[in-house]
């Protein structure tokens, strides 16, 4: 695993976090930490999306090499 490759999936875990704090105890910490409705919170959301897509072509890109093996 490439140093890429760790840091999108640490940022689609601390994302995969942050949802599970606001599906249990209605808290976004993304918001409480940078202020709600801003360019800023925006951003780490898209980060955080992009980060997500890389992981699932990396998982199938994996999924995909380990069948032709």
């Amino acid at each position: 695993m490439n140093i890429l490759q760790k840091i999108t999936l640490a940022i689609t875990i601390i994302g995969a976090i942050n949802w599970g704090l606001v599906g249990i105890f209605d808290f976004n910490l993304v918001e409480w930490l940078f202020q709600p409705k801003t360019i800023l919170t925006r951003a780490i959301y898209i980060a955080v999306a992009i980060c997500g897509i890389i992981n699932i072509a990396l998982l199938f890109k994996r999924c995909h090499h380990t069948t032709l093996e």
